[in-house]
């Protein structure tokens, strides 16, 4: 698939079940757009972890050490963690696993479960690695261990998740990843469909678990490492984002979680896709420091670096952009800062992109008249959708949640920027971001009975 790279981070591709085809297996794998592969070396007792390192084959076939929990009665006869420091330093190793509890079939007795886990996450901390987890109906044990080991030291992802949405919620607090197989397409399947669609996309990883659970529309052959993609295809479908989106998303966030990122900053982004629409990125000054910002944690918005080293001219924004503008559904401005702080730019690119018969968008924070000392709006008369952060219900809370210069100027600025937008944009909403305690529904009435425009909630801790 052009310009579209898959991760998939869990495969057992040492199984007896590829020992036929292995090599057109990993090329279909290649042809079917993957990026890389971890191979889940699991110890046995007559080979250790040989099976599973002959395949490495950095920067393609990647790998952890682990002893399955369904071995872990294994771990009264083996040091596992000399043997995990033995081979740590192998070329292509990036994470410790898989290891964790599975209360589901018992094939070893709780307590070496626990005994295996334990010594996994203390090497893990040792080498600084991340952990790579197994946990079936074992909640509360997995999280406790994790604690009180202090796991959170290294990170990891859970993998195959079929927890419920609290224990994917304390994960990412404890700054897990949670991955992702072909279970999401199951007819039965809505509990994890549901935590999915729920997660921070920063937080998600894809995975086939090979030879095991192949997606739809392959139930009943042998799963490989190709099939991720209908897993993205299912997530993206989740998520309502292109497929394209759920690659560099989930692509970064393996790179990131497993250390493969190259060491020297990325270029950022000035023309960045999300969906079918295509976001311009011309600065990254604020007029306000608002108290949720995402930029407070990360320059990155679904997979795309937004810090500037520069501010774009109208020529660097009309290179980003390309020669087929036209294709995407919008062009909007909104990138990592206030684009009607760069008005003559928004102005010349904006007026640019209509001539070519592109629908244009500006996603603002409403107080360009504050700025510029000028009701601004008129000169926007190009723009179909103005989307205006209001953010709060009255002037004391907007001054709680967002610090702004403009001190008790800003709330009513707003409000009359909002009121004056219809009378020269044809549509005008205005959004708020659902945080904690935040009356939604007061905002709701500012917007549409006050000022007579639309309105939209943006999800808490989603950005794009």
């Amino acid at each position: 698939m052009d310009g579209i790279a898959f991760i998939d981070t869990h495969a057992h591709l040492d199984d007896a079940r590829f020992n036929k085809d292995r090599a057109q297996v990993l090329e279909r794998a290649r042809q079917s757009g993957l990026e890389a592969i971890i191979n889940i070396c699991l110890w046995h007792p007559e080979e250790g972890f040989e099976r599973g390192l002959g395949l490495l084959n950095p920067p393609f076939v990647f790998g952890s050490l682990g002893l399955h929990p369904h071995d872990a009665s294994l771990i009264e006869g083996v040091d596992i963690k000399a043997e995990i420091r033995r081979h740590s330093h192998r070329p292509g190793i990036v994470a410790i696993g898989e290891t964790g509890l599975d209360y589901h079939y018992m094939n070893s007795p709780r307590k070496l479960q626990r005994k295996a886990f334990i010594e996994h996450i203390r090497v893990a901390r040792e080498l600084a690695l991340p952990l790579i987890i197994h946990s079936r109906d074992a909640e509360e044990d997995t999280l406790k261990i994790l604690e009180d080991e202090g796991a959170e030291e290294t990170g990891g992802c859970v993998h195959c998740f079929s927890g419920s949405p609290e224990m994917a919620q304390r994960l990412v607090e404890m700054g897990f990843y949670i991955s992702f197989t072909g279970i999401l397409t199951f007819p039965g399947a809505e509990g994890q469909r549901r935590v999915a669609t729920s997660l921070p996309d920063e937080r998600i990883l894809i995975e086939t678990d090979a030879p095991y659970l192949s997606p739809l529309p392959h139930r009943g052959k042998r799963c490989e490492p190709a099939f991720v993609v209908e897993v993205a295809r299912k997530l993206a479908d989740l998520k309502g984002l292109a497929l394209t989106d759920v690659a560099r998303i989930t692509t970064l966030n393996a790179k990131t979680l497993f250390g493969m990122l190259q060491t020297e900053e990325p270029e950022a982004r000035i023309a960045y896709p999300i969906r079918n629409s295509l976001y311009l990125n011309i600065t990254n000054r604020c007029n306000n420091v608002c108290t949720f910002c995402a930029k407070l944690t990360s320059y990155t918005v679904k997979g795309h670096y937004l810090k500037l080293k520069k501010e774009p001219t109208f020529f660097d924004v009309i290179q980003a952009v390309g020669d087929e503008p036209t294709r995407y559904d919008e062009i909007v401005f909104c990138g990592f800062g206030e684009p009607l702080i760069r008005l003559e730019l928004v102005k010349k690119a904006g007026m640019y992109f209509k001539r070519m018969g592109c629908k244009i968008r500006i996603d603002t924070d409403g107080l360009a008249n504050l700025v510029h000392r000028r009701n601004v709006l008129p000169e926007l008369m190009f723009v179909d959708v103005l989307s205006v952060s209001l953010n709060a219900p009255d002037r004391g809370t907007y001054q709680k949640l967002i610090r702004t210069p403009f001190g008790d100027r800003a709330y009513p600025a707003i409000l009359w920027f909002l009121r004056e937008a219809k009378r020269y944009i044809p549509r005008v909403v205005a959004t708020v971001v659902s945080l904690p305690g935040l009356d939604v529904e007061a905002c709701r009435r500012v917007a549409v009975e006050e000022c007579g425009v639309g309105f939209r909630v943006r999800e808490f801790n989603r950005v794009g």
